[in-house]
């Protein structure tokens, strides 16, 4: 049973998801115009559908709870009982979505190794591909993950991506991205969305991480798909009425929260500079690409967690990912001033 909910760290790093919405989208959010979503008549979620389509290249959205519920709706729409669906053994969808396409949907999870890159080897989904065989599941869906949070926030290139499809589809299956992230590797790349996802068949992004909504993500991919996908996320009980009230942070999420990441990427790496530098820590500055900073504890007589505890103290928020690793994430409302600072208590902890 919850209490009362503790008061969160001044400089809040754990992830995020800790983002708090913008000025213009608590407007936006109270003056949105709203009907009956499941119906098809809130007309401030049916121009988020449409500008999040138009964002991605694809033919149609679908506005969903969160980035689970995206993914688990798209590999409801992709995959059958008993078809099998490839993905990296440090991935989102398999480590942290309670298993759910096998629970709800009968979908055999059938992990490849994860570069240090956040990459799949082709040789290694050819390897995972199934034969045509009356003992096997049938390989029916590819999963990405874009950016890769368990490697490092590192972020895939659209000709990556594209060599991915262009397997899946040799072999007769689909490509799904997940893009929690989507827009930080963008960014990061100095490219536009589009080329990330231009031969997948389905993309999911989050709006309440880095761009800041309070909640909802999106799942693109072409009309017929996403009419599949929205009666999955019917049975998972994502049917919401008038959820214009939260689309509308989105929509603005959409256009105003997407070129200011880059200000999250160089906060990330002053971060990940200035922690590498006070002894009893370790940071891979070559895996620092976006927003995300993982942080090795090499202290001997200190955890992650004895860290993680002694930061909370003082005001700054960083998770234990392991015994002995952190990861700080920034995003909007962490400053520069909040990054020295926070440098500041790294290098203080110790003596």
């Amino acid at each position: 049973m919850r209490t009362q909910a503790p008061l969160p760290p001044r400089i809040d790093l754990r992830s995020d998801t800790f983002t708090q919405p913008t000025p213009a989208m608590r407007q936006a959010m109270a003056t949105a115009p709203v009907g009956d979503d499941v119906v098809g008549e809130d007309p401030t979620v049916c121009a988020l559908e449409a500008l999040a389509a138009e964002t991605m290249g694809k033919e149609a959205a679908v506005y969903v709870t969160s980035g689970t519920q995206g993914n688990l709706s798209s590999l409801l729409a992709h995959c059958g009982r008993g078809d099998e669906v490839i993905m990296g053994h440090l991935g989102h969808t398999f480590l942290y979505e309670q298993g759910g396409s096998a629970a709800l949907g009968g979908i055999h999870p059938r992990t490849v190794p994860n570069q240090d890159d956040g990459t799949i080897r082709l040789e290694d989904l050819a390897a995972a591909v199934r034969a045509d065989n009356e003992h096997f599941p049938i390989s029916r869906l590819v999963v990405l993950e874009n950016t890769h949070n368990r490697r490092y926030g590192s972020y895939l290139t659209p000709a990556y991506t594209d060599a991915v499809a262009a397997f899946a589809h040799d072999h007769g299956m689909k490509l799904h991205i997940d893009g929690a992230r989507i827009f930080n590797a963008a960014v990061a790349q100095g490219g536009d969305v589009k080329a990330l996802v231009r031969n997948a068949d389905s993309v999911t992004f989050c709006l309440s991480k880095g761009l800041s909504a309070p909640v909802g993500s999106v799942v693109c991919g072409s009309a017929d798909f996403i009419r599949r996908a929205r009666r999955a996320r019917k049975v998972l009980g994502g049917g919401m009425r008038q959820a214009g009230i939260i689309a509308a942070a989105g929509i603005v999420a959409l256009q105003q929260m997407v070129g200011r990441l880059a200000e999250d990427h160089v906060n990330a790496r002053r971060l990940a500079e200035g922690v590498a530098a006070v002894p009893g820590f370790a940071v891979d500055l070559s895996h620092v690409q976006t927003n995300i900073v993982y942080i090795d504890v090499v202290h001997p007589d200190f955890s992650a967690a004895d860290v993680a505890a002694r930061l909370r103290e003082q005001e700054v928020g960083v998770f234990d990912t392991s015994p002995h690793r952190l990861r700080a994430v920034t995003h909007y409302g962490i400053a520069a001033a909040d990054i020295e600072e926070a440098i500041q208590v790294f290098s203080q902890l110790f003596t």
